[in-house]
């Protein structure tokens, strides 16, 4: 097993790709420490299913944009014991929900406060404990990016996840580089995936999806989380600083055909 011997944190559990990707570690061999903001529900169901699998599993409640409520909870989780791998899947949804009715700056505000703000400042608190344990184990830092954020899409949501998301794929590479030789930092970057608001999707949304996917079908949140196994696993000690784009060959080809 990949991760057998390996602690993990999980943020943002509950459901969809962080489920996915808590269930794979346990398949691995990871012990697991999973979050979500609110919904103890759907984080205690991930536990479950994760428990199957014979690892230790604990769960954690905390809004990753409240300093306080931030700060108890990286303190909690590093008091624990040796953590291996912190992968900061946390993200605001704006996309299904009430969220969706929100305006473009009320929509920004909540992308930055949470998948930009809320994954640097959870980086600076986990950094210096990490080194520590780099020195002597696997240590590895996983941040949630966009295949398209370097690459550009239009419209209103192009632009939210554009924005949002190269700045953590670029604070990824500049921490990689500050945490190396003994901290590996990684940004994983998901395309079309058929998580809520997927399954929902119009269908001129399904239509487009599998049209920029060369293997012309959605990803799956477990294509996500194979890629994290492969990411956060011992035997990919020589990767770090590198952006994964999880998104079966983006084709923009296929937007405008080619003209004769």
């Amino acid at each position: 097993m990949q991760l057998k011997t390996q602690t993990a944190v999980i943020t943002g559990a509950s459901t969809g790709i962080g489920r996915a990707i808590a269930l794979a570690f346990a398949q691995q061999g990871a012990n697991l420490i999973l979050h979500a903001k609110s919904n103890q529900d759907q984080l205690s169901k991930t536990a479950e299913l994760v428990q199957e699998h014979g690892v230790k599993c604990t769960t954690h409640l905390a809004d990753l944009t409240c300093q306080q409520s931030r700060e108890h909870f990286v303190q909690t989780v590093l008091a624990s014991g040796l953590i291996n791998i912190w992968v900061n899947n946390a993200g605001a949804d704006i996309l299904t929900n009430v969220n969706s009715d929100l305006n473009f700056s009320e929509k920004l505000q909540l992308l930055w406060e949470m998948d930009v703000q809320g994954t640097i400042e959870v980086c600076r608190l986990i950094g210096e404990p990490f080194t520590e344990t780099g020195k002597r184990a696997n240590a590895v830092i996983l941040n949630m990016g966009w295949d398209q954020a370097e690459t550009g899409q239009s419209g209103d949501s192009g632009q939210l996840f554009g924005t949002t998301k190269a700045a953590v794929i670029g604070y990824s590479r500049s921490l990689a580089r500050t945490l190396a030789p003994h901290v590996r930092v990684n940004c994983l970057a998901p395309g079309w995936i058929q998580t809520a608001w997927g399954e929902q999707a119009p269908s001129h949304w399904d239509k487009r999806a599998r049209r920029e996917s060369l293997m012309q079908r959605w990803g799956s949140p477990e294509d996500v989380a194979n890629a994290a196994v492969f990411a956060a696993a011992p035997t990919s000690s020589f990767i770090t600083g590198q952006t994964i784009r999880i998104n079966g060959g983006l084709n923009h080809e296929q937007i405008f055909p080619p003209q004769s």
